[in-house]
C-alpha cells in the first residue's frame, strides 16, 4: 500500500480531503454538498484508468484533479441535477419495471 493511499485512508469528511490535496473551496458548498462530492470523487476514480501504474506524485496529481472535478459539478449544478444518490435518480418519477415483473405480478393477482 502506497504512502498517499494509507494518509487518504486516514480522511473521513470532504472538507478534510479538498485541504489534503490543497483545493480552495466555499465552505457552504461543501456544507450542503459534503457526500455528493466524495460520492463523485469516487466514481471519478472508479471510471480512471492508468492509475495503478503511477508513481505518488503522479497518483496525487490525477487523484486531486479529479476531486477538484467533483467539487466543481456541485459549484455550477446540484444533487437533483447531478443524481449522484439513487434516491435522486428516481426522483424524476420515471420507474423501470420489467415485461417479467409484470408478469409475476399479473399471475399473482391472478392467483388471489
Amino acid at each position: 500500500m502506497s504512502d498517499l493511499t494509507t494518509r487518504l485512508k486516514a480522511l473521513s469528511s470532504a472538507n478534510e480531503f479538498l485541504d489534503f490535496f490543497g483545493i480552495a473551496y466555499d465552505e457552504s458548498v461543501v456544507n450542503v454538498n459534503r457526500l455528493h462530492i466524495l460520492k463523485r470523487f469516487y466514481q471519478y476514480l472508479h471510471k480512471a484508468e492508468g492509475l495503478a501504474g503511477l508513481d505518488e506524485v503522479a497518483m496525487f496529481t490525477r487523484y486531486r484533479e479529479m476531486l477538484a472535478q467533483a467539487y466543481s459539478d456541485f459549484t455550477t449544478s446540484n444533487a437533483v441535477t447531478e443524481k449522484v444518490f439513487k434516491v435522486f435518480q428516481d426522483a424524476t418519477g420515471q420507474q423501470h419495471v420489467s415485461v417479467n415483473k409484470l408478469r409475476e405480478s399479473l399471475a399473482e393477482r391472478r392467483a388471489a
